[in-house]
């Protein structure tokens, strides 16, 4: 599982490559205003209903940045979590407290009638929020402290 100290990287991929003449890993080579970062994408990172990633697709990875990181440049993160991002939403990941407060404060999610509330399958999902790392998909949020929204979709990461 992991931690709470997931970063969230989003951009276009620029280039797919094969990582390390392992043909079940590839390296995914990401382009954003900051620069451009490379992903590690193997069997253990969870892409995000399983699309197919492609060059030109906007993303959004996450890494966890509790791992050690190689000293090269540009930077090579083993991706947790990575999926196909509409350029006007915004993804979150983490875990959630009692209130539905993220654990590092950055946002509080109000579950509206709308909100799709799925497993990491695709499966409904009926249960309590709390402790779970979820994968939000939000567009906008108050200017409160934290900032709260309607997320129109939450995928529980089981």
């Amino acid at each position: 599982m992991p931690s709470n100290n997931l970063i969230p990287v989003n951009g276009v991929i620029q280039n797919i490559s094969e990582f390390d003449n392992n043909c079940c890993m590839q390296e995914i080579t990401i382009r954003n205003s900051d620069g451009i970062q490379n992903f590690i994408v193997s069997p253990d990172t969870y892409v995000i209903s399983e699309v197919r990633l492609r060059i030109g697709m906007n993303v959004t990875a996450f890494y966890d940045a509790d791992l050690p990181i190689p000293l090269i440049f540009p930077p090579r993160y083993q991706a947790i979590f990575i999926g196909r991002r509409n350029p006007q939403e915004t993804l979150y990941a983490g875990q959630f407290d009692r209130s539905l407060t993220s654990l590092d404060g950055a946002l509080q999610l109000n579950i509206g009638r709308s909100t799709e509330i799925v497993t990491s399958n695709g499966q409904p999902y009926n249960c309590s929020l709390e402790a779970q790392t979820l994968i939000v998909y939000y567009t906008t949020t108050t200017r409160s402290i934290p900032p709260q929204t309607t997320p129109r979709k939450i995928i529980v990461v089981c």
